[in-house]
């Protein structure tokens, strides 16, 4: 379990194909304190650490994981949002976020107003009735507020977001080129409601 608060920007340092796909990550974390087996968040994807040093850990990333987020993010030198699991007693600052990607969305604008971006995001069709104005999404693992969305007639939904300084120096939503994609998880109750909408047009 997370919040969508990070806490460190790693980058991959190495990307090897053994079967699943084995990553090197650097990070400013303290190793000793992280176990074998802890999980970590990569961009908003919950991955367990294999392997650790110095000043880096490792995970194994299989193909569902891979085919199922942003195209590039695994590939040698690409930054990630890094957030350790949350433990019982810490401050619940962002949103309940599990580290499941449930879709890809794609910056389709960015620009710049005052010292914040405006981003508007496009969500897939499948995730377009679950996300609503003033709340809570993940993109790329970062805790954001939904400040409007718009319905699209192919079914899918533009939501925008506003990128304050401190966010975007934090994380890599520092760079919001259009034609980014970007790792969605939608909001822990929407999830279960989505659930039982599925459930009931069986």
């Amino acid at each position: 379990m997370f919040t969508g608060i990070i806490t460190d920007v790693g980058k991959i340092r190495t990307s090897e194909q053994r079967g699943d796909l084995r990553l090197v990550i650097s990070c400013a974390y303290d190793m000793d304190t992280v176990a074998i087996g802890a999980s970590i968040a990569c961009s908003g994807v919950c991955l367990t650490v294999v392997d650790k040093g110095e000043g880096w850990f490792a995970i194994d990333a299989s193909a569902e994981t891979v085919s199922r987020t942003a195209a590039g993010m695994w590939e040698q030198g690409t930054r990630l949002n890094l957030e350790r699991a949350l433990k019982v007693g810490d401050e619940l600052g962002g949103h309940i976020v599990t580290g499941h990607v449930d879709g890809v969305g794609k910056i389709v604008a960015s620009e710049t107003i005052g010292d914040s971006w405006k981003v508007t995001v496009a969500a897939p069709s499948s995730l377009a009735a679950y996300i609503a104005a003033k709340g809570s999404i993940t993109v790329d693992g970062v805790s954001l507020t939904v400040n409007d969305i718009a319905d699209q007639a192919d079914g899918t939904a533009h939501f925008m977001l506003n990128i304050i300084p401190h966010t975007a120096q934090m994380t890599t939503l520092d760079t919001l080129d259009v034609g980014r994609q970007v790792n969605l998880e939608i909001d822990v109750l929407a999830r279960y409601l989505k659930r039982m909408e599925d459930i009931r047009a069986r």
